[in-house]
């Protein structure tokens, strides 16, 4: 029979062999005791099993608290268990409380982080998955749009006036942006309700079709309560445009599985709240794993950080989610890595030179805005620089050749910024 499986990183003072027994027997048949009902043939078929270990580094100190006892070390491993199709069906929600549940909870563990999942094809066939994904986004906005895409993000945030907005977003589609998004803080305030920004930045966008035949994507933040987000869904729909954003946390995998199955819009999944739950090196879920419960569920666009970002992820951490992003799942479109957090022009050619790809929603919000050049040269030096990075140019070389690029080094500080 089909399973799935995942990899856990784990930290635990007792034998590894007997830790991992009692992950498997949590997370699906097993209890702290021996009951009647659970069988030899029940286990067999049911039961958690595990595949594979590997015995890593021991420590002194624990990563976190577990029990109030006094052990003179701390063993490290990684941990394969898996779990038969039987378990779950096509249930998302039962799949993560699976493998993000309760064991999380185990007085065994000083630490457990789940780095993989891999799921056999005739799991993922029950799901369509991201219906738009990379190239279903370009032409969206044109036919002959490419990526990578360049975005940005409304700011301020939170308080500009609806004029103000369209007006924002008039002048950076004049300066030939592909893509803008709402702030995920930004929902439907006093000044600026839901539908009222909608119609009105819709309208700015038609006209700007209307004389150039690209339809700019805007990502309008629909995150809110289940019937809400519905109602703000059919809004954007109603008013001709194309895209809507969620924060996947805040509003959960259900829910945006909802929404996404509707199959109308693109959905932009916004990860915010994820370095809760991956910063930690030995708690949580790395995005290798993240990002394909949200395939699943149907998200086109998905955020994955930046290289030299203005967080704390690492480059290497960054193009770890960028490739997972790119992997092949049966039947499952890739996502399109939505790249952000401090990004200029000057990123662009190392992103290159690390990944060797540009199916890439590239966003900029300060690197537009603030560019010497204005919002036109800020859009303009972006997409020469990615110009340069697919020629092979150095960043020197590019500033050289192009003279938005010179004025965002310039500004933003060269490649240490």
């Amino acid at each position: 029979m089909d399973r799935i499986e995942a990899t856990y990183y784990v930290e635990t003072p007792y034998p590894l062999a007997d830790a991992a027994a009692v992950m498997a027997g949590e997370q699906s048949s097993g209890t702290f005791v021996a009951i009647p009902g659970e069988t030899e043939a029940l286990k067999m078929q049911y039961a958690a099993r595990v595949e594979r270990m590997e015995e890593l580094e021991t420590v002194a100190a624990s990563s976190l608290s577990g029990e109030q006892l006094h052990f003179e070390k701390y063993h490290r491993g990684k941990v394969t268990i898996s779990w038969s199709l039987a378990n779950f069906g096509a249930n998302l929600p039962v799949l993560c409380s699976t493998l993000m549940g309760n064991l999380y909870e185990l007085r065994q563990f000083t630490g457990i982080k789940l780095i993989d999942i891999q799921l056999p094809d005739s799991y993922t066939t029950h799901f369509r998955g991201p219906k738009f994904g990379i190239e279903g986004t370009a032409k969206l906005i044109s036919s002959q749009a490419k990526t990578p895409l360049v975005g940005t993000i409304i700011k301020p945030s939170v308080g500009l006036t609806i004029e103000d907005t369209a007006d924002l977003v008039r002048r950076l589609a004049e300066a030939g942006i592909d893509f803008i998004k709402d702030d995920e803080l930004m929902g439907s305030t006093l000044n600026s309700p839901f539908a009222d920004r909608v119609h009105a930045i819709m309208e700015v966008l038609k006209n700007h079709q209307d004389k150039t035949g690209k339809k700019v994507m805007y990502a309008f933040n629909i995150s809110d309560e289940m019937d809400n987000m519905l109602r703000n869904y059919d809004t954007i729909v109603n008013a001709g445009g194309s895209c809507a954003m969620v924060s996947l946390y805040s509003v959960g995998l259900t829910a945006v599985k909802r929404i996404a199955d509707i199959g109308q819009l693109t959905i932009h999944g916004h990860r915010n709240g994820w370095g809760m739950l991956n910063r930690h090196p030995l708690l949580g879920v790395t995005f290798s794993a993240y990002q394909k419960l949200w395939r699943l569920a149907g998200v086109d666009q998905l955020h994955v950080n930046g290289i030299r970002n203005k967080f704390w992820e690492s480059d290497e951490s960054v193009v770890k989610s960028i490739k997972a992003c790119l992997a092949p799942m049966e039947g499952i479109r890739p996502a399109l890595p939505v790249l952000s957090s401090g990004q200029w022009g000057g990123q662009a050619i190392d992103t290159f030179k690390l990944t060797q790809a540009t199916d890439y929603l590239y966003l900029a919000g300060g690197g537009i805005m603030a560019h010497p050049g204005g919002i036109s040269g800020g859009v303009t030096g972006i997409k020469q620089a990615w110009e340069a990075a697919v020629a092979g140019l150095s960043l020197e070389e590019a500033m050289q050749k192009y003279p938005a690029v010179k004025q965002a080094v310039e500004k933003f500080g060269g490649a240490k910024s």
